[in-house]
């Protein structure tokens, strides 16, 4: 029902019907659609283009298939984290995504130079990917610096993997601006595909879970589709460099 493709056609208001659906899926099959979005803080316009995009004629078939949803996934959960990473991994299980999964490895296996780039818990990650990339056979490097200067030696033939949560952060921005500036391919790997950075980017993997932040300032997102998607991308360009 939530495919990777239905997911990542929603926009912003959109995306916040499907995450309190996600994180309330107990009681919206007994929500009317102007209490579901009146708890979403949408229109119910809003909630019907929602349905709509879900391939449901309205919020009366989006109710009785959602309910049909959860008693055939068996995914009513207590615990809202596992409940997230359980559709996320749903979504992404179809060959829509393996497709873009393996167009994206022939751009890296295309590109003569890969730079990680990440701030924060998402600069740990670019290390990671680095460091996981190298170990594949694909040498590549890290920067979590966002002031780090970009050259055209630099960029030349390069692909910089950006990797934001939000993809609305200034100073990555003006980084990834900086890499197209200088004619280099960026791919961004964020949570949502309607971010500044998503659309600055030549190519994009969003992963659609909800930012978390502790004091509006603390990011504690999980990054586990993140280190999937990076790993994923990894073993596949691993046994097309065998």
């Amino acid at each position: 029902m939530f495919s990777h493709a239905a997911i990542a056609s929603l926009n912003n208001l959109e995306m916040m019907v499907y995450q309190y659906v996600i994180k309330n899926r107990d009681k919206v099959t007994y929500m009317t659609i102007r209490e579901l979005a009146d708890a979403a803080d949408v229109s119910t316009t809003t909630v019907l283009r929602f349905c709509r995009k879900l391939g449901c004629e309205g919020y009366s078939e989006f109710r009785v298939r959602f309910k049909l949803y959860l008693e055939q996934n068996d995914t009513q959960q207590s615990n809202v984290a596992a409940s997230e990473m359980i559709s996320f991994f749903k979504s992404i299980n179809n060959d829509e995504f393996d497709k873009l999964i393996d167009d994206t490895v022939d751009i890296i296996l295309a590109s003569e130079r890969i730079i990680f780039v990440g701030a924060g818990t998402s600069g740990a990650l670019a290390k990671y990917g680095a460091r996981f990339f190298s170990n594949v056979g694909k040498f590549s490097n890290h920067i979590d610096d966002p002031y780090f200067p970009v050259t055209n030696d630099m960029a030349k033939n390069a692909l910089a993997i950006v990797l934001s949560v939000s993809g609305e952060t200034e100073e990555i921005l003006r980084f990834a601006g900086q890499f197209s500036l200088h004619r280099c391919k960026v791919l961004s790997i964020t949570s949502h595909e309607h971010s500044r950075l998503a659309k600055l980017a030549d190519y994009n993997i969003s992963w659609h879970i909800s930012p978390i932040r502790i004091g509006g300032v603390y990011d504690i997102t999980t990054q586990i589709p993140v280190i999937y998607i990076l790993e994923t991308l990894g073993r596949k360009l691993a046994k097309k460099l065998a």
